[in-house]
C-alpha cells in the first residue's frame, strides 16, 4: 500500500567538498551536512512507545532472590529445630561485626549493589525495544498503532539509494534521530549525485511515516578511478 506524501522540500545545504584526501585511497571524500527535518503531511497523531517485557532481567532476579531466600530460610528453620547454624552464616556475621566500614571489600560490595540498583532503576522507568521506531497513524485512525524495525528501515532506505544513477554502493544506518548515509559514486557529477540522494532519501523518509522525523545526513565517496 503506498502510503500518502507531500511534495519533498528543497535540499537547502550547500556541497562543502573535504579538503583531505581519504587515508590511503588518494580519494577526496564529499560530505553533505545534515538537512532540516522533514514535515509529515497526512499523518496525525504518533503510536505510543512499546516498553519491553524485560523477561530475562526480571527472571535473573527472581532466581537470585529465591535462592537467596531459600537458603536463609533453610539455615533459620534448622536451627529453630536445633541444629548448629551453617557455617557460611557464621563467618558472614563474624565478618560484618569485625570488618571495618571502610574496609576495600566492603567498599566494593557496597558499589556492586548500587551499580545492580541503578541498573534495575533504569530498566524499570525506561520503555526499551529501542530498536522499533514508532510511527504516525494516518489522519482519521487514533487507535492505529504500528513500529517498524530499524534494521528494515536501513534496507528500505538503502534500496532507495540504490536506485540513483551514479551510485554503486551504499549504506545506511537508521538512529532513532538521525539517518546517515554513506554511498560510493562512480560516475556523474558528485554534487548533482548528492542532490539526487537526498531527494530520495527525503521522499522514502517521509513514506516511512516515523514519529520522530530524523535527520538526514549523506557522506559521499568519488571513485576517480
Amino acid at each position: 500500500m503506498t502510503l500518502p506524501s507531500g511534495p519533498a522540500p528543497p535540499a537547502h545545504d550547500e556541497q562543502t567538498p573535504s579538503a583531505k584526501e581519504a587515508a590511503g585511497t588518494g580519494r577526496p571524500v564529499i560530505r553533505a551536512p545534515a538537512v532540516s527535518p522533514l514535515p509529515h503531511d497526512g499523518w496525525g497523531a504518533r503510536s505510543p512507545r512499546l516498553w519491553s517485557a524485560r523477561r530475562i532481567p526480571a527472571a535473573l532476579v527472581a532466581l537470585v532472590t529465591l535462592c537467596a531466600a531459600g537458603v536463609l530460610l533453610y539455615d533459620v528453620i534448622a536451627v529453630r529445630a536445633g541444629h548448629r547454624a551453617g557455617a557460611w552464616r557464621i563467618r558472614l556475621a563474624d565478618e560484618l561485626a569485625t570488618r571495618p566500614v571502610d574496609d576495600p571489600w566492603l567498599l566494593i560490595a557496597a558499589a556492586v549493589a548500587v551499580i545492580l540498583g541503578l541498573w534495575l532503576l533504569i530498566l524499570a522507568l525506561t520503555p526499551g525495544l529501542r530498536r522499533l521506531l514508532p510511527l504516525r497513524a494516518p489522519d482519521g485512525c487514533p487507535d492505529m498503532g504500528a513500529w517498524l524495525d530499524r534494521k528494515g528501515a536501513a534496507l528500505v532506505l538503502r534500496d532507495a539509494a540504490m536506485r540513483v544513477p551514479g551510485i554503486s554502493g551504499a549504506r545506511v544506518r537508521v538512529g532513532r534521530r538521525r539517518v546517515t548515509a554513506r554511498a560510493d559514486v562512480r560516475f556523474r557529477d558528485p554534487a548533482t549525485v548528492r542532490d539526487d540522494l537526498t531527494q530520495a532519501l527525503q521522499d522514502q523518509c517521509r513514506q516511512l511515516a516515523v514519529a520522530h522525523t530524523p535527520r538526514l545526513t549523506i557522506r559521499l565517496r568519488h571513485h576517480t578511478r
